[in-house]
This record gives structure tokens, C-alpha cells and sequence, in this order.
């Protein structure tokens, strides 16, 4: 990742990008069902997790998981993918190692 990129984009651009991934699982059954079963999260309690300093990272995190979402995510937003892995980066519980 160019040093450059990552100043380019904002805390709030960053958590914008992982609200939108979340409409994005949200969207899809199947994937919402991927999710879920990956978080150990259930439908009555996603919101409350919303509240999370950690739940949008870990959107983001799931979506960087499965190249097939993320590809298909980043298409739909018109970006880069690696804008994504950037967002990422600038969320808590990154490190340099993760998120391509």
C-alpha cells in the first residue's frame, strides 16, 4: 500500500466504507447467514454488537475474507478493492500484516 493512499482516506470515510458493507451482507440472505454463523452473532443481536468500538472492523475483516465479496462489494461501490484494505488499516484492531 502506498503511504500516500492511506492518508487519502479518513477515520470517517474508513467507517462510512464498513457501514456500507454491512448493507452490503445485509443484502443477501446467504451472505447475512455467513455472517452471522462467522460472528456467532444472531438476528436479535446484531444491533446491540452495531454498538461495538469492534463490529466495523469486523465487517470490514469478514468482507476481506472472501475475495468473491469483496470483489463484488468494491464493484458495487465503484472503488478499488484495496480501498478496502485501506479502510481497514485506519479502523482499531488493525495491524500492518492484515487486510490486502
Amino acid at each position: 500500500m502506498n503511504a500516500r493512499k492511506s492518508r487519502d482516506f479518513s477515520k470517517e470515510a474508513a467507517e462510512t466504507i464498513a457501514a456500507q458493507a454491512l448493507g452490503f451482507i445485509a443484502g443477501d440472505s446467504t451472505r447475512l447467514g455467513r455472517f452471522l454463523a462467522e460472528s456467532g452473532l444472531g438476528p436479535d443481536t446484531i444491533r446491540r454488537a452495531a454498538a461495538d468500538p469492534s463490529f466495523l472492523p469486523a465487517v470490514l475483516d469478514f468482507i476481506l475474507a472472501h475475495e468473491a465479496d469483496l470483489l463484488d462489494f468494491a464493484a458495487q461501490l465503484g472503488i478499488d478493492p484495496k480501498h478496502v484494505g485501506i479502510a481497514r488499516r485506519l479502523l482499531p484492531g488493525a495491524n500492518s500484516e492484515s487486510s490486502s
